[in-house]
């Protein structure tokens, strides 16, 4: 059987994505330890480590009013973001992008995310669950959490990496950050993401595959 140069053409092409396609999703994400950041984001204590990071454990409480720890994303891949709920600007983009990422990855057991408020003296556990309704977001895989404001800050700034200032949690402390961070099994912060951007989100998911792979 004769085929034709427009057939051939197609199937070259078809086999060319599939090799490319394998290849992304066969990638091997870097591991990130403080000093990779922009110093701006690390706390001081921290800006010359350059291995062996993992992230901190943590006590929050969610919007079923639950007390969270590291131990409900033991062995899990998890996406991290700081958030309040009254921000008019960052924070309604992210936590829709943060809701579409949840949808996708819905029956992935190994992927979850969260969410925790910079503005704990004002986003109660009412006002969270209020939220999380308005937001879809699904208990069993999404926690959208409140807790101790120094605590939290100390997350963003000694743990996750995303606060471009210091303070000490204190009342006049205040962080406003759009980043989306990405955390393995391990604890081991493996990529950075802004969550406004809709090309930041889907290098996300794709990052998210390679490591569910």
């Amino acid at each position: 059987m004769k085929i034709s140069k427009a057939y051939f053409f197609i199937l070259l092409m078809i086999i060319y994505f599939s090799l490319s396609c394998d290849q992304s999703l066969n990638k091997e994400l870097p591991v990130y330890n403080p000093s990779d950041f922009n110093p701006e984001l690390v706390d001081i204590s921290l800006q010359n480590k350059k291995e062996d990071h993992t992230v901190l454990d943590f006590e929050l409480i969610n919007q079923n009013g639950e007390l969270i720890t590291q131990d409900h994303y033991k062995d899990k891949i998890y996406i991290v973001d700081f958030f309040f709920t009254s921000c008019p600007s960052i924070c309604p983009i992210m936590t829709t992008n943060m809701a579409k990422l949840q949808n996708k990855f819905y029956n992935e057991n190994d992927v979850m995310f969260l969410s925790i408020s910079v503005t704990p003296n004002m986003d109660s556990i009412p006002v969270l669950k209020k939220y999380a309704i308005e937001q879809g977001v699904i208990d069993s895989k999404w926690n959208i959490t409140t807790g101790n404001k120094k605590h939290i800050y100390e997350l963003a700034r000694k743990s996750y990496f995303a606060a471009v200032d210091q303070g000490d949690g204190g009342v006049q402390d205040f962080i406003h950050t759009p980043y989306f961070i990405l955390v393995d099994k391990k604890k081991r912060i493996r990529g950075v993401y802004d969550g406004t951007k809709d090309i930041e989100v889907e290098r996300l998911e794709r990052d998210i595959k390679i490591l569910t792979n």
